[in-house]
C-alpha cells in the first residue's frame, strides 16, 4: 500500500479542539420541523384495521407534496448548518471521492471505447482512442485528449443523466449504448454508427432491460424487457424494423416477480436463458438454434439457486442445490438430465462465492468468516494450492493472458489494489495502486463474535484507533444491510474513513439474510425469518455498548435500500438503544409494499412476503417500521435522504416515515429529510453531489453522538 501524508482531519485525532469544534455544530436545542397535515386513511388487511395519517404524501406530485419536500429540505438544512465541521468533512471527502474513474476499454475495430471522469467533472464522458496492437497493454491517462463519443452533459446540463456501453459490433461500427435518466432504473438503448456518430433509427424505449448485446451477425441485437404488469420476456430486435414487431424468443407465462435473462453459448449455436425468482429460486434452459427445437429445461422444479457460465466448452453451474454452501457442478449438454450432471467442486466448510479457469487450473473463490480464501484446482479437482489473501480482505481473482492472472485485494482500511500474478513462481506486481489518499497508520480492524437474542452467533468487524480506552465515549457508527443473498464484505468506504479521521469507532454487522454463510444463513433472515435480521442488528449494538466501545447516547446507526428497512426497525423496536440513525431510500410501509404498483421491485416480495397473503401478513405485521411507530416515544435523531427517481423503492415510505417520526417522537432531537427529485436507486446525482450528501450526513451523525467537550477545550 502506497504511504500519504497524513490527512487535515487526522490531526483531529486527539484533539480537544476537535470535541469543541463538533459541540458546537449542534445547538442544543432544535428547531421544530414544518407542520405536516394529517389526513387519516384506514386500510383494512384481513379484517385488522390500519390508520394511516399520510397517506397524501403518495401523492409525489401534487403541489401540497411539492410544498412538504421543500420546507423538509429547508429544516434539513437549519438541523445540520453550515459549520466547521461539514466544511471540513466536504473537504476531506473531496479528496477522498473526487478522483479520476476510468473505464475498462473495449475493442471496436481500429479503436477502443472507454469511459473517463476526470477529476471535478460530474460524471463520466465515452471517449475513443487508436487501439494498441494486440497483447499490449496502454494505459488511459486522464491528463490527455481523446476524442468525444458521447457527452452526457449534452443529455443534461446537470449531469445527473449518465451513459453507458453496453455492447459494440463484431466489426466495431456500431455502438449500442444506454441512457439513464437520474436516479431510475429505467434505461433507453441507442445504437450509434461510430463513423457517422449518428444514431440509427433503432432504440429500446425508457423501461426495465437486461442481457442487451449484439447479435454475432450485427445484424440486431437481443434484449429482455421486463414490465410491472407482465413480467419479462426476451425478444430478438432486426436492425431497421420496428420494435413493436420484435419477436418474443421465450418468458411468456412468467409475472412480474421474476427477472429473465439470456446469452449465448457454444459459439453461438445455443441460447441459454436464466430465470430467477427473487434470490432463492432459479430456472435453467437452452434452446438449439441449429436443431431448431423449443427450449428445454436443465433446471426447472428445483427449489435452488443456480449461477451458470459457459467456459472451456462446458456449462458449470454454481448452486447451492443439496448443498447451502454451494458446489460446482458441469453439464453435458447433450445429455442434460440432472443424472448425468459431474460434480466438480462438492459442498465445503465454506461458502463457495465464485469459481474461474486460469492456466488449465481451477480458481475457487471462498469465504470463511467473511474474508475471501481462494483455493486452486486441477481440473479434476485435486487441491493445488492457495493464492494467499490477508487476513479481513475481500479479493477476486481472473486471467490476465499467459502464465498471469489479476488479482484484486480490498479491506476496511485497504482501497482496492490491482496485482499482476505470476501464476508460477506467485509473484505479484502492483499494476494500479490506491487511487485515494488514505493513510490507515494508527487504526486497527478487529473481528468480533456476538449472540444474537436465538443463540446464533455472528461476526462483526469492528474499525478504530489503535489502543483506545473502552469506557463507552467514542462515537460509533454501526453498519448492517441483512438480506437479498447480498455478503457484506470488507471494503474501503470513504464515509467510513472520514468517520475514523474524526476519531469515531466503525462496524459492520454480518446479519442473517445475506449470503456470508450460505443458503441456509439467508433463508433464516427471510420471509417470516425476517425479525432475525433485526435481532442481529441489535445484538451487534448491544455488544458494542457492553464491551465499552460505545453507549447509547454516542451510537449511532446507518443503513440504505433493505438497510433501510432494518435500522428503522431497530428504531422502532429498540429506540432506547441508539442516539442518531441514518436511512437512505429505504423500505419501510411493508404492509402496503405489495400495492406499490409504481416500483420494479416486486420480485422482493419474495424475499419480504407478501401482506395481501393471509399467511404472510401476520409475520409483516410484525416488523413493518411504519406501523411500529408509537406516539410520545423518545426516538433518536434520524437522517432521512432519498430521491423523486427511485422507481426501485418508493420514496413515498420515506416521506411518510419522516412525517409521523417527527409527529411521534418525545425526544426533542430532529428527525429530518433530504430529497433529491433526480436521484434513485440507480444514481442521478454527480460526484459532487454525493461528497456533499455525505459530509452533512455524517456532520449530522457526529454533532448528535459527539462525547462531551473536554474542560477547557475550545
Amino acid at each position: 500500500m502506497r504511504a500519504f501524508p497524513r490527512p487535515p482531519l487526522a490531526a483531529f485525532l486527539s484533539s480537544a479542539a476537535l470535541l469543541a469544534t463538533i459541540a458546537a455544530c449542534a445547538p442544543d436545542l432544535y428547531p421544530d420541523p414544518p407542520p405536516t397535515r394529517v389526513d387519516v386513511v384506514a386500510d383494512t388487511f384481513h379484517g385488522v384495521v390500519f390508520e394511516d395519517p399520510y397517506d397524501w404524501l403518495e401523492d409525489q406530485d401534487s403541489p401540497e407534496t411539492r410544498a412538504w419536500i421543500a420546507s423538509q429540505n429547508e429544516y434539513a438544512e437549519s438541523i445540520v448548518g453550515d459549520t466547521e465541521l461539514r466544511a471540513r468533512l466536504r473537504a476531506r471527502l473531496t479528496e477522498l471521492m473526487d478522483l479520476p474513474d476510468i473505464g475498462s476499454p473495449r475493442r471496436a475495430g481500429d479503436s477502443e471505447i472507454f469511459s473517463l471522469r476526470r477529476v471535478g467533472e460530474p460524471i463520466e464522458t465515452i471517449y475513443r482512442r487508436a487501439a494498441p496492437p494486440e497483447g499490449e497493454d496502454r494505459p488511459i491517462d486522464p491528463a490527455e485528449d481523446y476524442e468525444v463519443v458521447l457527452d452526457p452533459l449534452s443529455f443534461s446540463a446537470d449531469g445527473t443523466t449518465s451513459l453507458d456501453v453496453v455492447d459494440i459490433s463484431a466489426d466495431g461500427d456500431l455502438l449500442l449504448y444506454a441512457v439513464r435518466d437520474g436516479g431510475q432504473d429505467e434505461r433507453s438503448y441507442h445504437v450509434r454508427n461510430l463513423d457517422t456518430g449518428e444514431d440509427l433509427p433503432d432504440h429500446l424505449p425508457n423501461a426495465l432491460y437486461s442481457s442487451v448485446f449484439f447479435s454475432p451477425d450485427d445484424e440486431g441485437f437481443y434484449y429482455s424487457a421486463r414490465s410491472r404488469v407482465t413480467g419479462a420476456r426476451v425478444r430478438y430486435h432486426r436492425l431497421g424494423t420496428a420494435t413493436a414487431d420484435d419477436p418474443v424468443l421465450f418468458g411468456e407465462g412468467y409475472g412480474p416477480t421474476a427477472f429473465v435473462s439470456v446469452e449465448l453459448i457454444d459459439d453461438d449455436s445455443k441460447r441459454l436463458y436464466g430465470v430467477q425468482h427473487g434470490w432463492a429460486r432459479s430456472e435453467v434452459w437452452v434452446e438449439d438454434l441449429a436443431a431448431g427445437t423449443p427450449p428445454v429445461p436443465i433446471v426447472r422444479d428445483e427449489h435452488a439457486r443456480f449461477y451458470t457460465r459457459w467456459t472451456n466448452g462446458r456449462l458449470f453451474m454454481r448452486t447451492d442445490l443439496d448443498a447451502s454452501n454451494n458446489q460446482l457442478l458441469a453439464v453435458d449438454l447433450d445429455r442434460p438430465e440432472r443424472e448425468h450432471w459431474e460434480v466438480v467442486l462438492p459442498e465445503a466448510d465454506n461458502v463457495l462465492e465464485d469459481f474461474d479457469i486460469i492456466g488449465g487450473k481451477l480458481y475457487a473463490t471462498y469465504l470463511q468468516d467473511v474474508s475471501t480464501r481462494i483455493l486452486v484446482y486441477e481440473m479434476d479437482g485435486t487441491p493445488a494450492g492457495e493464492v494467499d489473501v490477508p487476513p479481513f480482505h475481500a479479493a477476486s481473482i481472473g486471467g490476465g493472458g499467459e502464465g498471469k492472472a489479476t488479482l484484486s485485494v480490498r479491506g476496511h482500511l485497504m482501497p482496492t489494489t490491482e496485482y499482476e500474478l505470476d501464476l508460477q513462481t506467485g509473484v505479484r506486481t502492483v499494476t494500479e495502486a490506491p487511487k485515494e489518499p488514505f493513510d490507515g497508520t494508527g487504526l486497527e480492524v478487529s473481528q468480533v463474535w456476538r449472540t444474537s437474542r436465538d443463540g446464533t452467533r455472528a461476526p462483526m468487524y469492528v474499525v478504530h484507533r489503535a489502543g483506545i480506552e473502552l469506557d463507552g465515549s467514542h462515537p460509533t457508527l454501526l453498519y448492517g444491510y441483512g438480506g437479498f443473498y447480498s455478503a457484506q464484505r470488507p471494503g474501503f468506504s470513504a464515509l467510513a474513513a472520514a468517520w475514523l479521521e474524526l476519531g469515531g469507532v466503525y462496524a459492520v454487522a454480518t446479519l442473517r439474510g445475506g449470503s456470508e454463510y450460505g443458503e441456509d444463513w439467508h433463508r433464516d433472515g427471510m420471509l417470516e425469518n425476517k425479525q432475525n435480521v433485526f435481532d442481529d442488528f441489535i445484538s451487534a449494538a448491544e455488544w458494542l455498548i457492553e464491551n465499552g466501545y460505545t453507549s447509547p447516547e454516542h451510537l449511532a446507526i446507518r443503513g440504505s435500500s433493505n438497510g433501510g428497512l432494518l435500522v428503522t426497525a431497530s428504531l422502532t423496536q429498540r429506540p432506547d438503544l441508539y442516539r442518531a440513525v441514518s436511512v437512505g431510500f429505504p423500505d419501510i410501509d411493508m404492509l402496503r409494499f405489495w400495492t406499490f404498483t409504481d416500483t420494479n421491485n416486486m420480485p422482493a416480495l419474495l424475499e419480504y412476503g407478501d401482506a395481501s397473503k393471509p399467511e404472510e401478513f401476520e409475520f409483516i405485521r410484525g416488523y413493518s417500521p411504519y406501523d411500529a411507530v408509537r406516539s410520545r416515544t423518545d426516538y433518536p435523531a434520524v437522517f432521512f435522504h432519498t430521491g423523486d427517481l427511485d422507481t426501485r423503492v418508493p420514496p413515498l415510505q420515506a416521506r411518510k416515515m419522516v412525517a409521523r417520526l417527527q409527529a411521534a417522537t418525545a425526544s426533542d432531537l430532529p428527525v429530518t429529510l433530504t430529497y433529491d427529485e433526480r436521484a434513485g436507486h440507480a444514481g442521478g446525482r454527480t460526484v459532487q453531489t454525493r461528497i456533499e450528501d455525505t459530509a452533512m450526513e455524517l456532520a449530522f451523525l457526529m454533532s448528535m453522538v459527539r462525547p462531551p467537550a473536554e474542560e477547557g477545550g475550545g
